[in-house]
C-alpha cells in the first residue's frame, strides 16, 4: 500500500534559468554518495587514482540552502484550498509531471499539514535510500493510523517504524518473501489463475460471438478481474477458497471490495487533514473512511476466527498445521503455528495485506490487458514465449515463469508507464545534498515514480509499451550517460519500493500477476477498439478513469 537532469529547464525561486548558478553557502556537515559537505563546499570522496568524484555543480561547489528549493507556494492552507478547487487530488501524478517540468528535478510543496521534497531522477533517488537507515521511514498514513488508535486494532508493518516494525517484518518475510514461501504458495495462486481462466472461456463460448470454439467476446474485464485479485489473496493468506467465480458471488465478498475502494478514495484528501479534528466534529470525509475500514477488518476477522478454530481443530488431534495432509494452509496458519506473533499483530497484518492485495493487482492487470491489446507484435512475442515455457515445464507453475521473463518484464513496463503507487517516501537520517540542495534530516522526500516513468531523461522513447527494454541485464532504457550521467541505474523500476522496506506483499502479487497473463495468453487473444492513452485517475493508487473494454478470442 513505493520517482529530470543535471541542467534545470524551469524557472527556479532566484528567477534565473538555471537554478544550479548563484549558489548561496550553507553551513553544516552531511555524507553523499558524491562527497561531503562542509562549510557548505564540498569535499570529493576519493575515487581512483586521481580522486574525481566531485558532483560538479553550482558555483565552487557550494551548496544552496533547502529554503531555495523551488516551490509551488509556501502556504500550505492556500495551496490546500487550490488542490480542492482545481481537483489535484485526483490528477495528482499529473501535476507532479507538469510541476517537474516547470522547477526542474527537484521541488518542495507544502499542502495542509504535508511538507514534502519531491524528485524523480534515479540518481538523485539513489542518493536518498542511501541515508534511510537500518529503521528505513515511510510517510505515516495518520487517517490509518487514527482508525487503529480509535478502535483499538494492534497496527501491521505498514504503520510501524523503529525496531517494533523491524522485528514484525522479519518475521513476516519468512512466510511472504523468502523463495522457500513463494514455492509454497505459488500453486494456490495458479489454481485460482487456472479457474479464472476457465471461467471466461465459458462466458465466451455462452456470451460471445462467432463460430463454435473461436468465439469473441468484448467486456469491461474490471470486475472479474476484482474477485480474482480478492479469490487469490484469500487462498494465499487465509488458505481457503471463498468462491467468487461462482455466477452469484457473496455478499460479503462484494462488500469487501466496495469497502477497499471507499478506503482508497477517502485516503487522499486525509493526507493533508488532521483526523482526530475531524473525528471531533464528526466530518463526513471521516466517517465514511472509518466505516471502510471497520467494513474490512470485520471481513479480515471472519476468515482469521475461521482459521483459528481450523488450528485448535488440529492441535487438538495431535498434529501440526503443516502435517495436516500435507497441505499449505497460507500464510494465517504458518504465523499462527510459529507463533512468534501475537494473534492480535497477524490478525493487524494480514488485514493490512488483504486491503492492499486486491486494487493494487486488478488494477495493473486492467492496464497489461489494454496495452497487450493494443500492441498486438508485443503480445504475441510474449505468448510465443509462454508456450514454449509452458510446454517444457511439465505443469510446474514455477518452472513456467522461470522460462518466460517477458511475463515478468510486462508487470515491470505496466507499473513504469501506470505505478499503482504514484510516490515512494523516505525520512532520510542524515543531511543530505540533491541536485545541489541542502536536505535536513529527517526531512520528508518523495521519488515520484510516475514523472520519472515517462521521462525522457530517464527512458528511451518514454511513451512506448516495450518490455524488451528490461531483458538482458541492460540499464534499462539508459539514454547513454546524458542528463542523468548513467547513475543509479537500480533506481529505475520502484514500484514495489525499495530495500527492507519494499512491499511486504510484494512476491505475491508479481506471481499473481504473471500466473494470471501467463493463462490468459495461452487461452486468448486480446484486441481493442480503441488504442488511444486511456484517461487515468489517481485516489491512493493510480487507476483508469474508465476501465479499458477488451476483445476476448478464444484460441
Amino acid at each position: 500500500m513505493s520517482n529530470l537532469i543535471v541542467c534545470v529547464r524551469g524557472q527556479g525561486t532566484c528567477g534565473s534559468r538555471n537554478v544550479l548558478f548563484g549558489v548561496v553557502p550553507q553551513r553544516g556537515f552531511c555524507m553523499t554518495a558524491a562527497g561531503t559537505v562542509i562549510d557548505g563546499k564540498v569535499e570529493a570522496r576519493r575515487k581512483g587514482k586521481d580522486g574525481s568524484g566531485v558532483r560538479k555543480r553550482g558555483v565552487d561547489g557550494r551548496v544552496r540552502s533547502f529554503e531555495e528549493i523551488p516551490n509551488t507556494g509556501r502556504s500550505g492552507w492556500v495551496n490546500l484550498v487550490k488542490f480542492w478547487r482545481e481537483g489535484r487530488f485526483r490528477q495528482l501524478h499529473k501535476h507532479m509531471e507538469r510541476t517537474f517540468k516547470n522547477l526542474g528535478p527537484i521541488y518542495r510543496e507544502h499542502v495542509g499539514t504535508q511538507n514534502t521534497v519531491n524528485i524523480m531522477l534515479p540518481s538523485d533517488i539513489s542518493e536518498l535510500f542511501r541515508s534511510e537507515g537500518l529503521h528505513p521511514q515511510r510517510m505515516t498514513l495518520q487517517a490509518w493510523a487514527t482508525h487503529r488508535e480509535t478502535r483499538q486494532h494492534s497496527k501491521g508493518v505498514f504503520l510501524k517504524n523503529g525496531e517494533e516494525w523491524r522485528t514484525d517484518r522479519l518475521q513476516l518475510n519468512k512466510e511472504v518473501m523468502m523463495s522457500t514461501a513463494v514455492k509454497r504458495f505459488l500453486p494456490l495462486l495458479d489454481e485460482v489463475a487456472r479457474d479464472f481462466c476457465q471461467m471466461l472461456r465459458d462466458k465466451v463460448e455462452r456470451e460471445g460471438k462467432g463460430e463454435e470454439g473461436r468465439r469473441s467476446l468484448n467486456i469491461d474485464p474490471s470486475p472479474d478481474l476484482f474477485r480474482f485479485a480478492l479469490e487469490a489473496s484469500c487462498h494465499v493468506l487465509y488458505g481457503e477458497r471463498i468462491g467468487l467465480f461462482s455466477s452469484s458471488p457473496s455478499l460479503e465478498s462484494q462488500k469487501f471490495i466496495w469497502a477497499v475502494e471507499r478506503m482508497l478514495a477517502t485516503t487522499p484528501p486525509l493526507l493533508y487533514l488532521p483526523p482526530r479534528l475531524l473525528l471531533l466534529i464528526g466530518a463526513p470525509l471521516w466517517t465514511q473512511h472509518a466505516t471502510a475500514w471497520d467494513n474490512i477488518f470485520s471481513h479480515a476477522e471472519a476468515r482469521i476466527q475461521r482459521g483459528y478454530q481450523r488450528l485448535s481443530s488440529t492441535l487438538s488431534r495431535g498434529s501440526t498445521v503443516g502435517a495436516a495432509g500435507g497441505q499449505y494452509t497460507g500464510v494465517l496458519g504458518q504465523l499462527m503455528e510459529k507463533g512468534q506473533l501475537s494473534l492480535d499483530l497477524i490478525k493487524a497484518n494480514i488485514t493490512e495485506m488483504m486491503a492492499g492485495g486486491v486494487d493494487t493487482t486488478a488494477v495493473p492487470l486492467q492496464f497489461a490487458l489494454f496495452e497487450l491489446g493494443r500492441n498486438p507484435e508485443v503480445q504475441e512475442r510474449v505468448r510465443q514465449q509462454v508456450k514454449a515455457s509452458w510446454a517444457q515445464a511439465g505443469g510446474d507453475p514455477q518452472k513456467a515463469l522461470q522460462g518466460a521473463p517477458l511475463l515478468k518484464s510486462t508487470i515491470k513496463e505496466i507499473l513504469r508507464l501506470y505505478p499503482v503507487g504514484i510516490t515512494v517516501q523516505r525520512y532520510p537520517i542524515r543531511d543530505i545534498v540533491i541536485q545541489n540542495y541542502h536536505i535536513p534530516a529527517g526531512t520528508a522526500v518523495q521519488a515520484c515514480l510516475y514523472p520519472m516513468g515517462r521521462s525522457a531523461e530517464v527512458f528511451n522513447d518514454p511513451q512506448r509499451f516495450d518490455p524488451g527494454r528490461w531483458g538482458d541485464n541492460r540499464v534499462e532504457g539508459k539514454r547513454g550517460r546524458g542528463a542523468d550521467g548513467g547513475e543509479g541505474a537500480g533506481f529505475r523500476s520502484l514500484a514495489f519500493g525499495f530495500g527492507a522496506r519494499q512491499c511486504v506483499g510484494r512476491r505475491i502479487a508479481e506471481n499473481e500477476m504473471q500466473l494470471l497473463l501467463m493463462h490468459i495468453l495461452l487461452s486468448f487473444r486480446l484486441s481493442v477498439s480503441s488504442t488511444e492513452d486511456i484517461d487515468t485517475t489517481f485516489t491512493l493508487i493510480l487507476q483508469p478513469h474508465t476501465p479499458p473494454r477488451i476483445t476476448f478470442t478464444k484460441l
